[in-house]
């Protein structure tokens, strides 16, 4: 998945949190004897693996908890996008140090890329740690667990041509009750050179598109208002049936949207390449598909995005979005990831992603400097040659322009009025409510009668570079 821990990203006021980690918010009700403790980091897809993680474990008498102390058994699951992710998670570990000599009872473990990345040197290098789990491997949970409740280090890191979950019901953790992630696709087949994702989550394989109908189902029964479907690159979504026809995502898509009018579709996140005319006439067609598309551009250089082997040049990219606007129209939120510095990227390069940020105007983004990370081709083949400072510096101008960017984009909702999806409080004051809107667009407005999981319409009266603010009105 493109969007990255430890990025830079023109926030909203109300997602001024840490990005890297959510931790459990409130304890799981059970009767379970044992008590579970997990921290994501990373990506979305991190997040919803962990709700995976805790489902499995709950068959094998374990219930999570938001207190790390009443914990048996706490794990990190982990990312590996950039040298600064897995410092994080370091860190962490050493914090625990304290608490793992004083309870001998306690179990810790790695999860995620970062697991199979490093597999058993993490073992060698974090000695408080137990156990070492990689993304395909959380069925073997128990049994890696009665592996080090016998006193053994426990590793499982096997890759796996066929494992989607797809038949595991997350358990939702850090839920507001109102939004929810579906993983449907697990993996990338996209050799992009500065990504270690093939190597830390494999080759690409799609879910059943029944078992995904199926949860987006359970949870609009359960009250949830929307879902945000999660893969790699979700436009590559391929599965075939046993009728051997194949589902698209574009199908997907639209089977997810006619679960019910009330229920709002998000995907994320989407190749370049691979977003397809279909996708976004699929998108026009029902008004519950949000009109918003996270597209990672990396650099507005044809050069440099051939070093990457994105697999698109400048000129191809700008036609996608120009393809996005006229079906979709020039509301449709975009937002982008960039890498500022990039291996023999040049002043003339830098300005070129400048130039193609000034083209798309993108709503918001996803901006950091270029982090080598080991045995990518990018690591093996080319020269990580551009000074920190000058990474630094042009981040910091990527950052300037997206932010006046923001803020043009946002003065464009002046006056207008939205359908908002309520997610909860706004972090600043009880008496104001907070949610989305069709184009992800945080709005905030005054709280009156409304609960959370209404839809509202709004009409914005001021806005700021990352929010929104209005009023209801009927």
């Amino acid at each position: 998945m493109e969007l990255v821990t430890n990025s830079l990203k023109i926030l909203n006021e109300e997602d001024k949190k840490d990005l890297d980690v959510a931790r459990i918010s409130e304890d799981e009700k059970s009767t379970a004897s044992r008590k579970l403790y997990i921290e994501s980091y990373g990506c979305q897809m991190n997040f919803a693996d962990s709700e995976i993680v805790a489902s499995i474990l709950r068959e094998n008498d374990f219930a999570t908890t938001s207190k790390i102390e009443e914990a048996e058994l706490i794990l990190l699951n982990t990312c590996a996008i950039r040298e600064n992710a897995e410092q994080k998670v370091r860190h962490r570990l050493q914090h625990l140090v304290p608490m793992k000599n004083k309870r001998k009872n306690v179990k810790i473990g790695i999860l995620g890329c970062m697991a199979e990345r490093l597999k058993t040197k993490l073992l060698e290098e974090e000695k408080i740690v137990d156990m070492v789990v990689g993304p395909d491997a959380y069925r073997d949970l128990p049994n890696l667990i009665n592996e080090v409740e016998e006193g053994h280090k426990a590793v499982n890191v096997f890759l796996s041509r066929e494992e989607t979950y797809a038949d595991i019901t997350p358990i939702r953790l850090d839920s507001n009750g109102v939004t929810a992630f579906i993983s449907i696709m697990r993996g990338c087949d996209n050799m992009c050179s500065f990504c270690v994702v093939p190597y830390t989550r494999g080759r690409e394989r799609s879910r059943d598109a029944n078992s995904i109908v199926k949860e987006a189902t359970d949870l609009f029964n359960q009250g949830y208002k929307e879902v945000t479907l999660l893969g790699q690159n979700v436009d590559s979504y391929k599965w075939q049936s046993a009728d051997e026809s194949t589902v698209t995502f574009a199908n997907l898509l639209e089977m997810v949207a006619q679960v019910s009018p009330d229920l709002r579709v998000r995907f994320s996140t989407s190749h370049p390449k691979d977003i397809t005319d279909e996708v976004l006439y699929t998108m026009k067609k029902y008004d519950n598909i949000c009109k918003y598309i996270h597209l990672p551009a990396q650099s507005g250089s044809s050069r440099i995005l051939e070093l990457m082997n994105r697999t698109y040049d400048r000129e191809w990219y700008m036609g996608k979005i120009d393809r996005i606007r006229e079906i979709l129209g020039e509301e449709c939120g975009i937002s982008q990831d960039m890498i500022a510095g990039f291996c023999t990227e040049t002043e003339e390069d830098h300005q070129d992603t400048l130039s193609l940020m000034d083209y798309v105007k993108y709503d918001y983004g996803y901006m950091f400097a270029y982090s080598e990370r080991p045995n990518t081709p990018a690591a093996k083949k080319l020269t990580d040659d551009v000074p920190d400072d000058v990474k630094s510096r042009r981040l910091a101008e990527i950052i300037a322009r997206q932010r006046e960017h923001s803020l043009e984009r946002n003065q464009l909702s002046l006056g207008k009025v939205y359908k908002v999806l309520v997610e909860g409080f706004s972090k600043r004051s009880q008496e104001h409510l907070s949610g989305r809107n069709d184009q992800n667009k945080m709005i905030i407005f005054p709280r009156e009668n409304f609960q959370k999981g209404d839809y509202v319409n709004v009409l914005v009266t001021e806005c700021s570079s990352a929010t929104l603010i209005g009023k209801a009105v009927k």
